[in-house]
C-alpha cells in the first residue's frame, strides 16, 4: 500500500475534475479524498496498491477532456488504516 498527496495545477476547477478523480479512484479501487483549494488548484490524497495509485496518477494527468493539468506535485504520506472510500470534500 502507498499513499500520496497530490497538488494539481491547471484548469481543474469548475470543469468536473474532482468528480473525474472520484470515478478514476473507484475504477482503481483507491481510497482518499480531493478538495478545491483557494488558489485554483485541487488537493488530492489517494491510497491503494502502488500500481493502482500510479495508474490513477497517469489517468488524472491526461484529464477528462474538459480540464487541463499543467503540473502535479507529489508527496508520499503515511498510510491511513481503515479508510473505506474516496470522497469529494467541500
Amino acid at each position: 500500500m502507498i499513499r500520496y498527496s497530490i497538488i494539481v495545477d491547471g484548469k481543474v476547477q469548475g470543469v468536473g475534475f474532482r468528480y473525474f478523480t472520484q470515478m478514476k479512484a473507484m475504477q482503481f479501487n483507491l481510497t482518499g479524498f480531493c478538495k478545491n483549494l483557494y488558489d485554483g488548484k485541487v488537493s488530492i490524497e489517494v491510497q491503494g496498491l502502488e500500481q493502482d495509485v500510479l495508474s490513477f496518477i497517469a489517468a488524472i494527468k491526461k484529464g477528462n477532456g474538459f480540464c487541463r493539468v499543467d503540473d502535479l506535485v507529489l508527496d508520499k504520506l503515511s498510510i491511513i488504516d481503515n479508510e473505506k472510500k474516496y470522497s469529494i470534500k467541500y
